[in-house]
């Protein structure tokens, strides 16, 4: 079993940075992949960045590739998004997610665990 909390979110002017926060429970933590999707108003949740559960590998969305890096640190069972170059079109609840043995995949139906979210808004 594991759970997930976010943290980090808040209120950036475009062009700035956050980094959100993934906090795990459970001892079996390196054991999966995590991911960051996430979701506007009247929009379907979207893919945003995964790393495997060995770390080799990451996947990022076509829009955020450049700007957004995603990482993990298993000794504090924690997993980071760091967000540069943020645009309000970035303006979403960001969701982490966690899928045993995972490789990063782009879907949601992959993910066993998920989190409660935390709020990111970009201003022009």
């Amino acid at each position: 079993q594991v759970q997930l909390v976010e943290s980090g979110g808040g209120l950036v002017q475009a062009g700035g940075s956050l980094r959100l926060s993934c906090a795990a429970s459970g001892r079996t933590f390196s054991n999966y992949a995590m991911a960051w999707f996430r979701q506007a108003p009247g929009e379907e949740r979207k893919f945003v960045a995964a790393i495997s559960w060995t770390g080799a590998r990451t996947n990022y969305a076509d829009s955020v590739k450049g700007r957004f890096t995603i990482s993990r640190d298993n000794a504090k069972n924690t997993v980071y998004l760091q967000m540069n170059s943020l645009k309000p079109e970035d303006t979403a609840v960001y969701v982490c997610a966690a899928d045993v043995y995972g490789s990063g995949d782009r879907r949601v139906s992959k993910y066993e665990y998920w989190g409660q979210g935390t709020q990111v808004t970009v201003s022009s």
